[in-house]
């Protein structure tokens, strides 16, 4: 399978991450945000139980400690986490790396970490959080996928299904969704839907 796989859910909770398993998700992020150094490890140890005996894979977001305390396999960090992190100790570990972007400096920061994925965003305007940089647009993941290359791309930010095709289609390996699932009348509808997308594009 690839990593992450095309349908990249990210949830803040672990109750979350054992919906999304149980519904054959294969690559998870989990974004808690402002746990202290217990709670995080706890958190992600509880996320790894849940997903154990599925397909899914867990991502940890920013507790990159606690990501490797626990035993997981797979990181991503924000530029801001990326500038406290060990990478060294995270490499040593046998952690995958994402990293997120949101213009060139950010790209070139990512690219000197050798990350295994680039997350680019936000594409659209998104609700969720405050973002100090506009909307990137469909292009902006053409022109990112040349730069680079072999990496894999994921697409994040206001991304709703009916708009996977075209960001598919501009370059992106991946589109990370948060609202899109977890803001849905009917989430499991909307990630069979997704993963419905997914199957028709392998």
């Amino acid at each position: 399978m690839p990593y992450p796989d095309r349908f990249y859910p990210v949830v803040d909770s672990v109750a979350w991450v054992a919906r999304l398993a149980l519904l054959g998700v294969g690559t998870i992020q989990l974004r808690a945000k402002n746990l202290n150094d217990a709670d995080a490890l706890q958190t992600v140890k509880d996320a790894l139980d849940v997903i154990h005996g599925t397909d899914a894979k867990l991502v940890v977001n920013d507790y990159w400690r606690a990501a490797i305390e626990a035993g997981a396999k797979h990181l991503h960090l924000g530029q801001e986490d990326l500038a406290d992190a060990d990478l060294p100790a995270i490499r040593a570990a046998g952690l995958t790396l994402g990293i997120s972007t949101h213009d060139d400096a950010e790209l070139e920061t990512a690219l000197a970490a050798e990350p295994d994925y680039v997350a680019l965003g936000p594409i659209f305007p998104t609700t969720l959080k405050s973002m100090r940089f506009a909307p990137q647009g469909i292009a902006k993941i053409t022109e990112w996928k040349k730069r680079v290359g072999d990496i894999p791309l994921v697409a994040i930010g206001g991304i709703k299904l009916e708009q996977a095709g075209g960001i598919y289609a501009a370059g992106a390996d991946s589109i990370a969704v948060v609202s899109d699932v977890t803001q849905n009348a009917d989430p499991d509808a909307r990630v069979r839907a997704w993963l419905g997308l997914k199957s028709e594009a392998a």
